[in-house]
């Protein structure tokens, strides 16, 4: 929700479930201050009066408030693209030190050689329900051969001994502002994690590729 106020315009969100957790919440937060303090471009964060906080909970619930950032979408052009690739690795270079405790293991999550992801391919693969969409389920069997034959690739490459750090985890163009093709703010931190920083550029890649109904440069 967009505030207009006398102090000015702010964006007061609510955390969805499943991203809610306080702990979670909080380390975000210490990785939008860190990254603000290198004038990386974030989103600047608000906090309480009473306990200067950035975390507000109400009703089972929690808000975070933004200053609002004006800026454009992601117009596809070579520029924004090589901004983009510009700041990711930023990012990592800021938060290659980032000190993080080891009670976070619950953050240390990827797409990669995932179980999660297997199980929602095989799901979609199914014969269920009575009426099964051949089409679907042809793509899904598809789509899981792939990712088993990349995941054993990528595993045979020692993924997992790979160095670990602080990662955004959702480096996508609708995350993202712009402004003269550069990059204003990055806006969403709900999936920051402990992974190796290739996911980011894998991730970025992927989808940075993606046309959509975007012309194609």
């Amino acid at each position: 929700m967009a505030i207009v106020s006398e102090q000015g315009k702010f964006l007061l969100k609510r955390r969805p479930k499943g991203k809610d957790d306080l702990y979670w919440v909080a380390f975000a937060h210490a990785v939008q201050s860190h990254l603000a303090a290198q004038s990386f471009p974030v989103t600047y964060l608000l906090a309480t009066r009473d306990k200067n906080n950035t975390v507000l909970q109400l009703n089972h619930h929690i808000y975070e408030l933004f200053k609002f950032v004006t800026g454009t979408r992601y117009d596809g052009s070579e520029e924004a693209t090589i901004d983009a690739g510009r700041q990711l690795a930023k990012f990592h270079r800021y938060l290659t030190d980032f000190a993080y405790e080891s009670a976070l293991g619950g953050l240390k999550t990827c797409f990669h050689d995932s179980s999660t992801v297997r199980r929602h391919l095989k799901t979609l693969g199914s014969d269920r329900p009575a009426r099964p969409n051949k089409r679907l389920r042809t793509t899904a069997e598809a789509l899981m051969k792939l990712y088993n034959e990349s995941s054993v690739r990528v595993n045979e490459y020692g993924f997992d001994s790979w160095e670990q750090q602080v990662i955004h985890g959702d480096w996508h163009p609708g995350n993202m502002l712009f402004s003269k093709n550069k990059l204003a703010a990055v806006l969403d931190f709900d999936s920051v994690r402990i992974a190796q920083p290739l996911t980011d550029l894998a991730n970025g890649m992927l989808q940075f590729s993606i046309v959509g109904g975007r012309p194609v440069v």
